[in-house]
């Protein structure tokens, strides 16, 4: 784990109800049900002030105010569209989506849209719901919710984006806005990919394999991926827009997105035969060649291995190797346990983590880079038990590993874009085995081969790879290809046995997990006024209740951590005579003497200076900010003076070692 402190963190984060797919944290702290009771009370219809009719909401570049593609665009609700708009009209089908950048990742989860994550929704008509809607999307370790007015881009009297075919149907182009919104607009959707949708509605891990050259025990990962309850879906490459949904001779669809359900071995003619099941979203077009539903094939096989294969169901079995030469692409998505709801499924263990890679400190670039390389974020996996039924006769531990970098998408409309990333595997050296403290310098990685790496560098959302490797212990290392590139990424550890993955010693990883931790805690309060705790705040925090200096925070740490917090709310609320959410710096003088420090004239000067806004307040934030250095300060004040006479005598020399103590209470265990 990424240490005691941040296991616990999380886990207090989703005990109090944040971003499980149970209880989703609220988009941009937009509450549905608050929202819908304030628009039904006055009786108007919801406009998100957020994500506004208007053209920021569209592009900046192909979908830009200046663009011909917007021209004559307007923005209008589904009543004045159409007389009776419904959310769905007769469950969900393949009919519903007709174009737009998220067609084809809405196609894959048709199917799963009555009971899936993606919509939480009482299907009624849309003129009874005020104008607002709610979805829940994955993204990046937790699960949002996110509000959407029903206002929709339509230009000539149509909707520009997803639709569906019936014309009074808008699951589809609302869905569609609501992941615009988390993206940040309608053109950050363009040139994503069908593994980006399978984990942003379902919160799994996507795979993607090229069938023309698949790897060796292709078969043997389809069978564990039914078994482990993943979402598998194949499509046929197309060549030409006229192949879009052209039917081939034998009733295979190309450019389709076909599901694969089943995966079995059957006694055929004295040998064994690979089967796999596949199923059509449309029903009834269905493959033709061999295995199909009353083939001549199955005559020859017991009654016994024989599945019902007769309906015109659009499900239908083929053989393994037709499937391999028909078929383009497959997708495998593992989903996480707390998805699955089957005591049947063999689900795959899971361990995420949030880090960083920041100019000059954490983002050292790839090996081509060998004098920064080690400074990259560093991550120890234990993997502890062999796979069960290996099959391929290969011995070892099955995982995957996903790395995805934050919100980049969100970027675009600033210039920026996706960096490329990837990561790279070392077997840890036995001298480090159980160790948490842990972060291999440079001369390591001068002299040790990697042991496995990604199987590129891209600039996509996410690089994915599968390994299997002996039990053991082995460092994950996640950098961009260029040193110094800023940003944010999640690194994701499924594995077929449960392993233990470990932040190694990366301080600000840590203090970067708190900083989110409690922004999302007091984001929650309408009682006080902030802006969040910055990570300098948090650094302090960490170093102040590290008591065992090894960077991280324990169990009891952190709980004395949390009762302190409350504390000084508690001090924050008492002293805020006027309910206002902040205090004035009288206020804060008699704050802080309940706190427990008493400061001179000069002190307290130099903290207004440092803290108080213009018109002499202090939120919460800078409040915390300012206790949590001053008991940081008077903590090393004490270590000088062992008599506690209440007073010290420094030269020059020592001076510099008070000041030493004080930085390295701040930067203990960074790595430069």
């Amino acid at each position: 784990m990424s240490g005691v402190a941040s296991t616990l963190a999380k886990k207090r984060a989703q005990a109090a109800g944040f971003g499980t797919n149970a209880n989703a944290t609220k988009y941009l702290n937009q509450d549905f049900e608050a929202l819908r009771s304030q628009c039904l009370s006055r009786g108007s219809l919801f406009s998100d002030p957020s994500f506004p009719a208007a053209p920021e909401s569209l592009g900046f570049k192909e979908l830009g105010p200046s663009s011909s593609k917007t021209r004559g665009l307007a923005w209008k609700r589904p009543g004045e569209l159409c007389s009776k708009p419904q959310f769905i009209v007769g469950g969900a089908t393949r009919t519903d989506i007709c174009q737009g950048a998220l067609g084809k990742k809405l196609r894959t989860f048709i199917h799963l849209l009555p009971n899936a994550q993606c919509v939480i929704y009482d299907p009624a008509t849309l003129l009874l719901n005020a104008g607002i809607f709610h979805f829940q999307f994955w993204q990046f370790g937790e699960w949002v919710d996110v509000v959407i007015d029903d206002r929709l881009p339509v230009k000539d009297g149509e909707l520009v984006f997803v639709h569906s075919a019936e014309g009074n149907e808008f699951w589809s182009a609302l869905l569609e806005k609501a992941y615009a919104k988390v993206n940040g607009c309608y053109e950050a959707l363009s040139g994503g990919s069908t593994s980006e949708g399978f984990e942003d509605f379902t919160g799994g891990i996507a795979e993607s394999y090229e069938l023309s050259k698949p790897p060796s025990n292709m078969f043997q990962i389809i069978q564990k991926a039914l078994e482990a309850g993943a979402l598998l879906g194949c499509s046929i490459d197309i060549t030409s827009a006229a192949d879009s949904e052209a039917v081939t001779r034998q009733k295979l669809v190309k450019g389709h997105a076909y599901s694969l359900t089943g995966a079995t071995e059957v006694n055929y003619r004295g040998r064994k035969e690979k089967l796999v099941r596949m199923r059509n979203p449309w029903g009834q077009v269905e493959w033709t060649g061999a295995w199909s539903d009353s083939s001549s094939e199955w005559n020859s096989i017991s009654a016994s291995e024989r599945p019902n294969a007769s309906a015109e169901d659009g499900e239908f079995w083929m053989s393994f190797s037709d499937f391999l030469s028909h078929y383009s692409r497959i997708e495998i998505c593992t989903l996480t346990p707390d998805a699955i709801t089957s005591d049947s499924i063999k689900y795959w263990a899971v361990s995420n983590h949030d880090g960083t890679w920041r100019r000059g400190s954490t983002a050292g670039g790839c090996r081509n880079n060998p004098y920064t390389f080690w400074m990259n974020p560093q991550y120890v996996i234990k993997l502890n038990e062999e796979d069960d039924d290996p099959g391929d006769n290969e011995v070892g531990c099955s995982f995957v590993v996903g790395l995805i970098q934050k919100n980049r998408r969100r970027l675009r409309k600033d210039g920026e874009d996706m960096h490329t990333i990837g990561f790279a595997i070392y077997e840890l050296p036995p001298q480090f085995h159980g160790q948490r403290n842990v972060h291999l310098d440079k001369n390591f990685f001068l002299t040790h081969a990697q042991k496995a790496r990604s199987e590129t560098f891209i600039n996509l959302r996410e690089v994915c790879t599968r390994f299997k490797l002996p039990p053991g212990e082995y460092l994950v290392v996640p950098s961009t290809f260029e040193a110094n590139k800023d940003g944010d990424f999640c690194l994701r550890v499924f594995s077929e046995k449960q392993t233990e993955t470990l932040i190694t010693s990366s301080h600000d990883l840590l203090s970067t997990e708190l900083t989110t931790i409690l922004n999302k805690i007091i984001a929650k309060r309408t009682d006080i006024k902030t802006d969040g705790f910055s990570l300098d705040t948090c650094r302090i925090m960490v170093n102040l209740m590290d008591d065992s200096g090894n960077g991280k925070l324990g169990l009891g740490e952190f709980a004395t951590l949390w009762k302190k917090i409350q504390r000084y709310l508690g001090i924050y609320k008492k002293n805020d005579m006027d309910n206002s959410g902040t205090i004035s710096t009288p206020e804060m003088r008699m704050a802080l003497k309940e706190a427990g420090f008493t400061l001179n004239n000069t002190i307290f000067q130099l903290l207004v200076a440092r803290y108080a806004e213009t018109d002499m307040t202090l939120d919460f934030d800078n409040y915390v900010a300012c206790l949590m250095r001053l008991e940081m300060m008077f903590r090393v004040f004490k270590k000088l003076d062992p008599h506690q006479s209440g007073f010290i005598e420094l030269d020059f020399q020592q001076v510099c070692h008070a000041i030493t103590l004080y930085e390295n209470k701040i930067i203990n265990n960074l790595h430069f």
